[in-house]
C-alpha cells in the first residue's frame, strides 16, 4: 500500500470545510485503526504512525479553530 496519499498534509485554507476536514480525519483515524491491528510494524509504518497521528492532531485543531469561528459568527 502506498503510504503518500495518507501522510500529505492537507491544504487547509481559512475557508476549508469542517466536513471536508472530518473526512480526512476520520480517513487517517481508519489507517491508524489497521497500524494498530498489527502485531508488528516496520520501521516506515512506525514513521507513518506518527506522521498520521500529528496529521491528526492538526486536523483537529483547525477543526476547532473553524467550529470556534461558526459561534463567534
Amino acid at each position: 500500500m502506498q503510504t503518500a496519499k495518507y501522510t500529505e498534509l492537507p491544504n487547509i485554507t481559512p475557508y476549508a470545510s469542517l466536513q471536508r476536514l472530518e473526512q480526512e480525519h476520520s480517513l487517517y483515524d481508519r489507517r491508524l485503526d489497521m497500524l494498530r491491528s498489527k502485531l508488528f510494524l516496520t520501521e516506515p509504518e512506525k514513521l507513518e504512525e506518527v506522521r498520521l497521528k500529528k496529521l491528526k492532531l492538526n486536523l483537529k485543531d483547525e477543526m476547532e479553530r473553524l467550529r470556534r469561528l461558526r459561534t463567534q459568527g
